[in-house]
């Protein structure tokens, strides 16, 4: 079965001493690479190859350990530079038998460096395995390597450490969750699928839209539901946060005008607006300097490499 290599590519405004020293050590490098949990270089013998030993925990108490080795070069002229690297692993719950890949340093000029990686690997246990790699595995690896590397470009840039970034980002990842699904549920569930357990007696209490109770709740519910949707559109958007938080103030005022016993109930418009309204402080407080996969380049530019000359071949690494 072919593999597509990945392929993961992201300008970072630094300069080539900083990511290097944030890519090459161990103990740096596996603080923002999701792929990682441990990273640890072997001790290294007469040669220019540094070997390495890695970790990554799986859930369940499991973790896969494997081994690598790499070898850097650098450009005598331009300056760029490159690590190609192979590795695999051992154990028969690894996915991954054994790979080769590279990273790449471009410097693109006016403070920024090009950073980018190709990688591939065969998988273990036959054409199951082949398949799982090619419609789960692979993309989901794919996607680590380039939220990853933002990581990298705001550890680089803002000197935010990951650990400081990966909390944020789980924060407004579990706070915009809880907002769709609230609005998502509160439109669904007792405005459209169960009216009479009591939306539709308090619509009728306001006095409004008589006789076109039903039609209205529907639409309501239709609407909110919209509103949840749109949360996942707009979830860097704080400004969509003031005005989520404002309707909720309104949607809680209006509940209690109509029926103020309402507020007496054990789960009542104050605390699931008021819980809403908290989850909108959070999304809003944690929608800056967010990494994203989407960010980086996932497909290789194409490059013009030179075909003949003297002591050039048509696969001679692109430094």
């Amino acid at each position: 079965m072919k593999r597509n290599p990945i392929y993961v590519e992201l300008d970072i405004k630094t300069d080539m001493e900083t990511l290097w020293s944030l890519t090459q050590r161990p103990e740096l490098h596996q603080q923002w690479d999701l792929r990682f949990s441990e990273i640890h270089d072997l001790p290294q013998a007469d040669s220019d190859v540094q070997r390495f030993l890695y970790k990554t925990r799986i859930g369940f108490g499991l973790e896969v350990t494997g081994t690598g080795a790499t070898k850097t070069a650098v450009h005598p002229k331009t300056g760029n530079r490159i690590s190609v690297l192979r590795f695999g692993s051992d154990q028969r719950i690894s996915l991954v038998k054994e790979g080769s890949g590279y990273w790449k340093y471009a410097d693109g000029g006016n403070g920024v460096i090009r950073f980018s990686t190709q990688y591939d690997y065969r998988t273990r246990f036959g054409m199951p395995g082949a398949w799982f790699d090619r419609l789960l595995f692979r993309p989901l690896f794919g996607a680590a390597t380039a939220w990853s590397f933002d990581v990298l470009r705001l550890w680089a840039e803002k000197d935010i450490p990951p650990s400081v970034t990966i909390r944020k980002a789980l924060i407004h990842a579990f706070s915009v969750f809880m907002l769709v699904v609230l609005w998502c549920y509160e439109g669904l569930v007792p405005k459209l699928l169960f009216p009479e357990a009591g939306e539709l007696d308090l619509l009728r209490q306001s006095g409004l839209a008589v006789g076109r109770e039903g039609v209205v709740l529907a639409l309501l519910g239709i609407t909110e539901i919209v509103v949840g949707l749109l949360t996942l559109l707009f979830h860097k958007n704080r400004l969509w946060y003031r005005l989520i938080m404002i309707l909720l103030a309104t949607l809680m005022l209006g509940a209690w005008m109509t029926d103020a016993e309402l507020m007496k109930a054990p789960f009542n418009p104050l605390t699931l607006s008021g819980s809403m309204i908290g989850f909108c402080f959070m999304a809003s407080l944690s929608a800056s300097d967010l990494p994203s996969a989407y960010r980086p380049v996932r497909r290789q530019r194409p490059v013009r490499r030179p075909t003949s000359g003297k002591g050039v071949k048509a696969h001679d690494l692109d430094l």
